[in-house]
């Protein structure tokens, strides 16, 4: 595994990221038609991110030169909030964490802290409805199942906090929704075995960009 420190956000922690497979990304990347002639092939949205990658390898830059959006820029601004507030909950000590990526580079994640010598943390600070009442009412953290299990992989870890912040709610004393997800070896295999094949679409893609003759 590869740590590299740098504040998320950040023009290197962007630049890190440029044509890496990230976990955030990795349910977007395993995604398949369920139905049709083409099921079981890429979703229009795996196909755009393995072109955006083959791009970005290439230039060795970010594609959208970075941009983020005012949900993304809210995240990062709040997860030093949301970090303090675990640490206070559990009274664990989490350490601020950039990158981390597998030893080729290939796979990456921007792990949100480390926890000891065996967890991780991954805070998420959504506003949809839907997201919130999926973790506050159903306790249903599936949506970000790729992600968590993704970052367990890379970071070669064996348990994950899952915190969920949302500031509206402070005053009733559920701004953090707190979860702890072990790893899972069984799916983990599968999502290897899924984001491998992806890796050899974004290496067609970049195959194909470089061929002068295309």
């Amino acid at each position: 595994m590869l740590a590299i420190q740098c504040p998320q956000g950040s023009d290197q922690w962007h630049k890190e990221r440029a044509g890496c497979i990230t976990a955030s990304m990795f349910a977007d990347a395993r995604a398949t038609l369920k139905s049709g002639p083409n099921k079981g092939q890429p979703t229009a949205k795996a196909l755009d991110y393995a072109f955006r990658l083959a791009v970005e390898r290439i230039g060795g830059e970010p594609l959208d030169g970075g941009f983020e959006t005012w949900q993304m820029r809210r995240g990062h601004e709040l997860e030093p909030d949301a970090r303090m507030a675990h640490e206070i909950r559990t009274g664990l000590i989490v350490q601020q964490v950039g990158i981390v990526k597998t030893d080729d580079g290939v796979f990456g994640a921007s792990a949100d802290g480390f926890i000891g010598d065996d967890g991780v943390s991954e805070y998420k600070c959504f506003l949809a409805p839907e997201k919130l009442r999926a973790f506050h009412i159903d306790r249903d953290a599936d949506s970000i199942k790729d992600q968590v299990q993704g970052v367990l992989w890379i970071t070669g870890r064996k348990w994950a906090h899952i915190g969920m912040y949302c500031p509206a709610l402070k005053s009733v004393g559920r701004e953090l929704w707190l979860g702890e997800y072990d790893r899972d070896e069984e799916y983990i295999e599968e999502l290897e075995a899924d984001l491998w094949k992806f890796k050899l679409l974004v290496d067609e893609y970049e195959a194909r960009l470089r061929d002068k003759a295309a």
